[in-house]
């Protein structure tokens, strides 16, 4: 039961190396006859055991005679061996061994002989009575009596029995052993141990290892071993330390001769093993630790009285006793006095630290399987703790030393050992995650963490002196807690959803429970909502301490306590919450009055007392505050043990003053213990993130300020290494928890350190940068987590930018830096020479081989030749520059920075418009400088990047228009003279809408709209792009035509175009954009149908191009008209007020587009003006299918042609015929125009009211063009013109019913107003046109009919008509 299992005894031990060699049947008879021969020659060499060597065997000496006996039958038994009892050839051994009589050279070679049986197999786990022989054997070896004739033999025979007792644990028989047996093996060993500290060093180096192998040997079982087995209660007849008796001799052995002396390994009539040195009671584990040790008696006749668990295979039994001892070592030091006989590994010294040794080895090997026995985990949480605390708290010289030792080299003090220890800690996450689970999440405990992470921040910093291997240790631990949360980002480490926390009303904290402990949605919800309430809670105390009354008044407040106190509210908070002055706690508590007299009821029930006895309860009453208290005196017998418990470790009902670090007193362990049994469960962290953002809020700033502040002085590169893993895994953790402004904070402290905030030259930066390992370092990370971590990036940009920057200005960026995803496509035009380039980027130069940016004007040319010969004689860069560039350049593109700027499409909303900020930011405090060359490349170069993020995030347009229109319009509006920023501030908008324009139709308006900017420049700035600008706008609409639809983005486009017109270089690229619009009214729409058509008028009266191109702005308005034609025929087939009002917009369109024709009409050039009226006359009578209103129709001839008979007359009178030639036929073809225009609308302007007046006004501009004269003739072309028009005109009329002798019009006034101009005009006509007796037979048909006679012109004009 709860043994090993024997049949794993292979794999469980540790194997020599000649345990699988074993000798045959007849070999082994052979080999213990040898060993017999052996041990009787050197017996037979002691003069005692010489004389007695007689012939008759009977008189021999009993060893010596054992020894024959077995030579006679050794050979007998060679066949049946395995049945033979090994006790049977190993007893004359034992015997040897036991024997008082023997010297050390007897005994040593008897134990070899017994080791060589051991080491080489012969005992098979099969054997009959096996364990009888093992058990003999442990009983001799520990039962070893020798004379002792000098030193170094007593050390060899002390070296064999360790030899032979680890040979017995390591035989594959030893599964036999029982539990007591084994105890004694450890006892005999550490007896060994203890002797060899007055020996020589080899002695004291073998007893030790010899104590480690068995502890291993034991404990290796400890996994194979069932868990149901239980051990006996420590302090029965197993208790090894009750065995333990010192192994050392007596004390006349320290003044006689080595050959008088015996040395027994027996504990009879010896004082206690350890307590010559220590004065450690090896007894039980019930806390008498200064109990003398028993005797123990006879080995064999005390196994044979002890119970069955002692004697059965050994297991857990043992194991507890062996492990309790291994504790009970470690308070050895409490009672250390260090004698002069010390030397360097001496027992007095290291007892505790030997004892930690072995107790490491032991859970080594026994790991995760000693959770499964209660009595050895019991050891582990309590006593093993208890000592280790103690032990690790005390501040003695002595336990320095062993420290030191323990420490072995790389520790060169106490300090260093214990800040190794703590970063060993921090490197353990699951440890890190469960103590901010456990403590910091605890009301009732210390922010452990936090404490943690503020001592390891402050350590790391040099104060006042140089980095020292202790700031980097605290260090290491910072990063190692930060680089496991990094690791773990991916564990299902998702953005905590931060749920609104308020306490909106009171809940007593000691009564929220976990519901489930297993399911980490549960207790991480849990332990948060803890967490806040003990940082409101803290904020309480720190109100209480100051003003008990007013402290209560703000936790009522912050509904940690209830509105209306009560005593268990109180005596909670009192009883919980940490960082109480236990002194004011006290006084509340003390005071008579009455609430607080039941406060204090309800504080003595939140303990349980239960099972303890009164001093355990008292130490934990009085342990949480002082106040006065008073014991009857009736109790005196009662109290007497009470009293000297308190004597030897006294009641501390407050720290002690100035104690400047925690004590691991007895009443503090019983208070912790006691605690313990009524904490919350233990919460056990997996390998989730499930904590990691709340302690990384609590980690990150002092991290960044330590890690920087080390990076700053430290000049080891594996250090600065170290800083900048810590640097990357703070904005990993950063960005996955999207923490913003630690990210900032972190970017801020890198960019300190890249030296590109400092003003350098060229030169300096090169050598600085290529010298400092620091700043290339900080540099790559500080881009690397741009590009990595950029969505969480929000003031941060503004040092980034800062130092891209500087390296713009140093000339080292890429000149694409600032490529948007359109860049494939090639330039629309290139910079001519004279005029300012578009690209801003410089190329990377040495300065001593480039020369400086100059203008590229007149006078840069020319202050060029005057240093001419300064340039060139500078000297070349050595060949150690020119590497230190390259490799400054190399560096600088491995960083990557146009990434930021081509991939800034990926960032989030927040970041991106964060960035555009930024650029904005810093061009315009450049814009703001000094106004130098170099300013102006580096607002260049911002507007170049502005526009290139524009571009790539499209999709996202309308986030940042707003900051990138406004940057624009001030640099445009601001711009008087031209220069580079103007150049690419303009020509960067136009290539943002021609991007963008075929993406974005429902912000075409918005984009066209914003490039009315161009119409505000100084006119000095617009002619020097002029050109350029009208390219661009024609590339925009020859690709966007179908886009533009608004006539207020129509408005912009035609609008450029038309200054253009009387540009010298820009018309023609001007005019082919309008062709390529108006032509065949590709893209002509009511929305820019008037726009177009003044545009085109601009292109026809400028004289900037050729005639032809008048010409042609002529012919583009005349055939517009045909799309007004075709709008006009779906008016026809459409219904409706939409209808309607393109019904009523065309005429007005048509009425813009001869009104403009008018003005061209009247036009200088004879070509322009006469084809203008060729146009015109085409678009009032050439175009089919167009329906006007009548009102327009009346307008026409009001505004239009009246307008250009009276404009042109008055031209020819008053005008030189050298400034207007030929203006005799453009009166006659206006004249033609009038005539057609009226006979074309006759029809509808017959329905007209004002149709009388139209037509006076007709026949008034006949008769005065009759009388014009030309160089004061009359004009024969216009004199035989006009009357033929006038013919034409009336026969028309009368075909049509128009002119009649009684019209239906206007009565008889209609009649005689025509006859009356036309006699002014031609006299004869009325004949021609009513030929014979034509008017008379209408005239009697008029008067049939009851009218009156025609007039034949001469009769009176009624009121209200006129003659001109």
């Amino acid at each position: 039961m709860g043994c090993p299992n024997q049949q794993s005894g292979d794999n469980a031990f540790l194997e020599h190396k000649t345990s699988s060699i074993r000798p045959s049947r007849g070999g082994l008879a052979c080999m213990v006859n040898s060993e017999i021969g052996a041990v009787l020659a050197v017996m037979r060499r002691n003069v005692r055991w010489g004389v007695r060597y007689v012939a008759d065997d009977h008189s021999e000496h009993s060893l010596i005679q054992s020894f024959k006996e077995l030579r006679k039958q050794i050979f007998l038994w060679e066949n049946r061996l395995h049945t033979v009892s090994p006790v049977l050839y190993l007893q004359p051994f034992l015997d040897v061994i036991k024997s008082e009589e023997t010297s050390a050279p007897i005994t040593g070679v008897a134990l070899s002989s017994v080791y060589k049986i051991l080491t080489l197999d012969i005992l098979d786990i099969d054997y009959v009575n096996v364990d009888d022989a093992l058990h003999l054997i442990v009983d001799a070896v520990t039962s070893c009596r020798f004379e002792v004739t000098d030193p170094a033999s007593e050390e060899v025979v002390l070296v064999k029995i360790l030899q032979v007792l680890l040979a017995c644990m390591k035989n594959k028989s030893s599964v036999k052993l029982s539990n007591q047996y084994v105890c004694n093996i450890v006892n005999t060993c550490f007896r060994v141990v203890h002797q060899a500290t007055s020996k020589g060093e080899l002695l004291q180096r073998i007893a030790r290892h010899t104590m480690h192998e068995l502890i291993r040997c034991i404990f290796l079982h400890l996994p194979d071993i069932d868990s149901g087995e239980h051990a006996p209660p420590q302090g029965g007849s197993l208790s090894i330390m009750e065995q333990v008796g010192a192994p050392d001799v007596d004390d006349t052995y320290q003044n006689k001769q080595p050959n008088n002396g015996n040395v027994n390994l027996e504990s009879n009539c010896q004082p206690p093993l350890v307590g010559s040195a220590s004065d450690i009671s090896l007894g039980t584990s019930a806390g008498k630790m200064d109990e003398s040790a028993t005797e123990v008696g006879d080995r064999r006749e005390a196994a044979q009285n002890e119970g069955h668990v002692s004697m059965e295979p050994y297991g857990i039994p043992c194991m507890v006793e062996i492990f309790h001892f291994l504790c009970s070592l470690l308070n050895a030091m409490e009672h250390i006095e260090i004698g002069p006989r010390s030397n360097p590994i001496a027992y007095d010294e290291d007892v505790p630290l030997f004892a930690l040794g072995l107790i490491n080895s032991a859970i080594e090997l026994g790991g995760s399987s000693i959770g499964q026995h209660p009595k050895l985990l019991a050891l582990v949480q309590n006593e093993l703790f208890h000592n280790l605390m103690q032990f690790g708290l005390s501040m003695s010289p002595l336990i320095l030393s062993i420290l030191r030792k323990a420490s072995m080299e790389h520790h060169t003090n106490y300090r260093r050992l214990q800040w190794r220890t703590l970063v060993d800690l921090c490197r353990q996450q699951a440890f890190i995650a469960e103590m901010y689970a456990n403590f910091d999440c605890n009301i009732s405990s210390s922010n452990v963490f936090e404490e943690i992470a503020n001592l390891l921040s402050k350590s790391a910093f040099p104060v006042n002196g140089p980095l020292s291997a202790m700031h980097v240790l605290a260090l290491d631990g910072l990063i190692a807690m930060i680089q496991g949360m990094a690791d773990r980002i991916g564990n299902d480490s998702p953005t905590p959803e931060q749920a609104s926390l308020d306490l909106e009303e009171y809940k007593p904290f000691w009564t929220i429970k976990c519901e489930n402990y297993d399911n980490p949605n549960h207790w991480v919800t849990f332990l948060r909502e803890m967490k806040y309430r003990k940082r409101r809670l803290i904020i309480g105390v720190d109100h209480f301490n100051r003003d008990p009354k007013k402290g209560l008044e703000f936790l009522q407040g912050m509904n940690l306590l209830p509105d209306k106190l009560d005593p268990k509210s109180v005596a909670y908070f009192f009883r919980y919450t940490i960082g109480l002055d236990k002194n004011l706690v006290g006084d509340f508590l003390g005071n008579h009055d009455e609430f607080c007299i039941q406060v204090l009821h309800e504080f003595a029930g939140t303990f349980d007392f239960q099972d303890i006895n009164l001093d355990t309860a008292l130490r934990v009453f009085f342990g949480n505050f002082p106040i006065a208290w008073r014991i009857p005196e009736d109790s005196e017998e009662y109290l007497s043990e009470l009293y000297h418990s308190i004597c030897q470790n006294e009641i501390r009902m407050t720290p002690e003053q100035g104690a400047g670090l925690p004590v691991m007193t007895p009443s503090n362990w019983i208070a912790l213990t006691h605690k313990l049994k009524h904490a919350a469960p233990f919460v056990i962290c997996d390998s989730g993130a499930h904590l990691d953002y709340d302690m990384f809020a609590i980690l990150s700033g002092p991290a960044i300020a330590s890690i920087s502040v080390v990076f700053d002085q430290v000049e080891q590169e594996d250090v600065l290494q170290t800083c900048i893993e810590g640097f990357l895994a703070i904005a990993k953790i950063s960005a996955c928890y999207h923490l913003e402004d630690v990210l900032d904070d972190l970017i801020v402290s890198l960019c300190k350190f890249t030296t590109l905030l400092r003003p350098l030259s060229v030169e300096e930066f090169i050598i600085a940068f290529g010298d400092d390992t620091r700043a290339r370092m900080a540099t790559v990370t500080v881009f690397t987590i741009a590009n990595k971590y950029g969505d969480f990036i929000r003031s941060g940009w503004k040092s980034i930018l800062d130092c891209i920057l500087s390296l713009f200005k140093l000339g080292f960026l890429p000149l694409r830096l600032a490529s948007d995803a359109a860049d494939d496509l090639k330039p629309s035009f290139e910079s001519e020479p004279g005029k300012p380039a578009t690209s801003s980027a410089p190329a990377s130069r040495m300065p001593s081989v480039a020369p400086s940016r100059k203008s590229s004007g007149l006078i840069g040319r020319f202050s060029q030749l005057l240093y001419l010969d300064t340039e060139d004689s500078v000297s070349e860069p050595s060949e150690e520059q020119l590497a230190a560039h390259q490799q400054t350049l190399q560096m600088i593109q491995s960083c990557h920075i146009d990434s930021i700027f081509t991939e800034s499409k990926f960032l989030q909303a927040e970041s991106l418009l964060q960035l555009s900020r930024a650029i904005v930011f810093a061009a315009g405090r450049y814009r703001k400088g000094s106004n130098s060359l170099e300013d102006e490349e580096i607002a260049v170069f911002c507007m170049e990047l502005l526009i290139a993020i524009t571009l790539n995030n499209r999709d996202r347009f309308i986030l940042l228009w707003q900051g990138v229109y406004e940057h624009i319009a001030s640099v445009v509006q601001t711009t008087v003279m031209p220069c580079a920023l103007a150049e690419k501030a303009v020509f960067g908008l136009l290539r943002i809408c021609q991007r963008l324009l075929p993406y974005k139709e429902n912000l075409s308006d918005e984009l066209l709209t914003s490039l009315q900017l161009i119409l505000k420049l100084d006119a000095r700035v617009a002619d020097a792009y002029c050109e350029h600008i009208t390219q661009e706008v024609m590339h925009l609409v020859k690709a966007n035509a179908m886009q533009i639809r608004s006539h207020m983005g129509w408005r912009t486009i035609t609008s450029l175009l038309s200054i253009t017109a009387r540009h010298p270089e820009a018309s023609e690229t001007g005019f082919e954009t309008l062709s390529f619009i108006m032509a065949d009214g590709a893209y002509l729409l009511p929305a820019n149908y008037v726009l177009c058509v003044n545009a085109a008028r601009q292109f026809a009266e400028s004289r900037v191009g050729h005639v032809e191109r008048s010409v042609k702005s002529l012919d583009l308005m005349a055939g517009s008209a045909i799309c007004l034609a075709k709008w006009s025929c779906k008016t026809k087939e459409a219904a409706g007020e939409e209808a309607m009002k393109l019904y009523q917009d065309i005429g007005e369109m048509w009425l813009r587009l001869v009104l403009g024709l008018r003005k061209v009409c009247l036009d200088q050039r004879e070509e322009v003006r006469n084809h203008a009226i060729l146009s015109l006359q085409q678009c009032l009578t050439g175009v089919d299918g167009l329906l006007l209103p009548s009102e327009s129709l009346s307008q026409c001839f009001d505004l239009v042609i009246f307008k250009l008979l009276d404009d042109l007359l008055e031209i020819a009178q008053e005008n030189s015929p050298k400034d207007y030639r030929n203006m005799e036929g453009s009166l006659a073809l206006s004249m033609k125009l009038s005539s057609k225009a009226f006979l074309q609308f006759l029809q509808d302007l017959s329905q007209s009211t004002s149709f009388c007046k139209l037509w006076v006004g007709v026949l008034n501009r006949m008769e005065i063009y009759m009388k014009v004269r030309f160089r004061g003739k009359q004009s024969e072309k216009i004199y035989e013109l006009v009357p033929e028009l006038l013919k034409n005109t009336l026969l028309v009329m009368k075909t049509k019913g128009i002119l009649v002798p009684h019209d239906a019009i206007s009565g008889d006034s209609f009649w005689q107003l025509t006859w009356l101009h036309v006699k002014n005009i031609a006299p004869f006509l009325q004949e021609e046109v009513f030929p014979g007796n034509e008017l008379e037979q209408l005239q009697a048909k008029h008067i049939k009919t009851g009218g009156s006679p025609v007039s034949d012109g001469n009769s009176y004009i009624q009121a209200g008509e006129t003659t001109a």
